[in-house]
């Protein structure tokens, strides 16, 4: 007999347990995701192409993914540094900065756009120090990078944190016992354990950078083939009744983060089969 598809726990419960998981998946993913399909399909792949393949749009779509693309590599590097510090080090103000890591996730999106504009604005307090030098910020793509940073770092910091919460210290005290370098030890002990939880961290801060739209408008400018993201094309087209082109930059922004998010996770099972995790 082969093996059985579902393996069963000891606790009862699993018919209800899959009924709930499932209709919430349903709910809250599958349905929104198949109602998009499905006005796209009524569009047709032809009006889906013609709405998409403008220089506009493509634009918007280029500058969306290729910030968010920055922002994540940046969180990546920064989140875990971050990470690093409030976990292995004790310093004063430590429990103040490690409350401020989840500040985007309790901030409004709106608020944080109007924060950042302010602080980066000409007229703000970093917009005049960056003028001097003549350095615009706010209204350029750097103010958009800006805001995807500030939205997805807590992404990376939040789920590395607990893996390096579990390395132990013996771990790099018999690295350096056995003769390697702290950058050795760093290298091939310290990041292979970090690196699945490091890229999950990454994937979720750029399917946040992608789709947002408050924190952005704000600081963006919104200047067409300039700092015009493919969220505002699809509000500017629902404002104008649209509806069939919002659905068409909506399916190629699907397409597009469904690519980037499938071979972020292969990349995630190698690193997690290289290490003897699978």
């Amino acid at each position: 007999m082969g093996k059985p598809l579902i393996h069963r726990s000891p606790m009862p419960g699993l018919g209800l347990s899959m009924g709930v998981t499932l209709t919430m998946l349903s709910l809250v993913v599958l349905l929104p995701i198949g109602a998009l399909l499905l006005k796209g399909a009524h569009y047709g792949a032809a009006g889906i192409w013609e709405t998409v393949n403008r220089e506009r749009v493509w634009a918007a779509l280029f500058l969306s993914f290729r910030l968010s693309l920055f922002a994540a590599a940046f969180n990546l590097i920064f989140g875990v540094l971050l990470a690093w510090v409030l976990v292995r080090y004790r310093f004063p103000g430590r429990r103040i900065l490690d409350a401020a890591v989840d500040l985007p996730f309790a901030l409004p999106t709106a608020v944080a756009g109007i924060s950042l504009t302010a602080l980066y604005a000409p007229n703000g307090a970093f917009g005049q120090l960056a003028a001097e030098v003549g350095w615009k910020i706010a209204y350029t793509q750097w103010g958009i990078f800006i805001a995807l940073v500030f939205v997805g770092l807590p992404f990376v910091t939040r789920t590395v944190q607990p893996v390096i919460e579990e390395i132990e210290r013996e771990v790099e005290e018999a690295s350096a016992t056995l003769g390697a370098t702290r950058l050795h030890t760093l290298r091939h002990v310290i990041l292979p354990m970090l690196t699945p939880a490091a890229l999950t961290g990454f994937a979720l801060a750029l399917a946040r950078a992608v789709g947002e739209y408050g924190s952005v408008i704000f600081i963006a400018g919104n200047i067409p083939l300039v700092t015009e993201i493919a969220p505002l094309l699809i509000i500017i087209q629902l404002e104008e009744f649209n509806y069939d082109a919002a659905a068409a930059i909506g399916i190629a922004m699907l397409l597009i983060s469904f690519a980037m998010l499938l071979v972020i996770n292969l990349i995630q099972v190698w690193s997690r089969r290289r290490i003897g995790y699978v």
